[in-house]
């Protein structure tokens, strides 16, 4: 079992045009600082945020109850002159969280109505969450043939590839920045990414690694899921076979 938070700006659209025509830089600037201040208030309780959209975000919040999203909700208020609705749900996978958040919030199920959180949290003990970290081995080689754009056009190409793969998995998958991925994964695509890495090699010649990491709380997994990453990196430069899945639990 696994708990999403999703944060979503409440209508962003109507507010970004009262700002007038000369505004995307403050935006931007607003929605980076709201991201670092998000990430930093949940990872303080051992989550980990992704940014969906710079207007929404998901958050693993295994272990988060009501009260503790009241209190983020009260400072991430008194922090930006905007409002922020939370959507909570759970569920054997990460996307039936996601489904299980969306319908609370579709369908008004009211946590508290004083900070708009809606949906529904498990009280009962959560299981593992599992994260796998992904990255392209040996991009710097490409830098060789390929401008910097053009290595962002590929990069986006996998990203989207590894989103729909991983949806029929029932996981999400967000980009990290760089050649960084990260999947909110199901037992099915844990299971399957040696497949998904094998299927990249071959259509598109781009090599993949992935560590991953298993524990009850989000922050605790990618932690273990980059542990990983780091111990395929370590056995590669030492000259031995390298592995392209290596998976921590705790």
């Amino acid at each position: 079992m696994i708990q999403l938070s999703i944060l979503k700006i409440t209508e962003y659209g109507p507010w970004t045009l009262t700002l007038g025509s000369d505004r995307e830089h403050e935006l931007q600037m607003l929605q980076a600082s709201l991201y670092k201040e998000v990430q930093k208030l949940f990872s303080e309780k051992n989550c980990i945020v992704f940014l969906n959209r710079a207007d929404e975000f998901f958050v693993v919040s295994n272990g988060l109850n009501l009260e503790d999203h009241v209190k983020i909700q009260q400072i991430l208020e008194k922090s930006f002159e905007i409002r922020l609705t939370i959507s909570i749900g759970f569920g054997n996978t990460p996307f039936e969280a996601n489904l299980k958040a969306y319908e609370g919030k579709k369908n008004k199920i009211i946590l508290n109505s004083d900070h708009n959180i809606f949906g529904f949290i498990d009280e009962g003990s959560l299981s593992n969450v599992s994260i796998m970290h992904l990255d392209v081995d040996d991009l710097t080689s490409r830098r060789e043939t390929d401008s910097p754009y053009e290595i962002s056009s590929i990069i986006f190409e996998l990203y989207s590839k590894m989103s729909k793969y991983f949806l029929d998995k029932n996981s999400l998958t967000f980009f990290m920045g760089g050649d960084n991925f990260m999947v909110v994964s199901s037992n099915d695509a844990k299971n399957s990414v040696q497949e998904f890495i094998n299927l990249i090699k071959n259509t598109d010649k781009i090599s993949l690694n992935c560590g991953i990491g298993n524990a009850k709380l989000g922050r605790d997994a990618v932690k273990l899921a980059t542990k990983s990453l780091d111990a395929i990196r370590e056995i590669r430069d030492s000259g031995k076979d390298k592995p392209e899945v290596y998976e921590l639990s705790c």
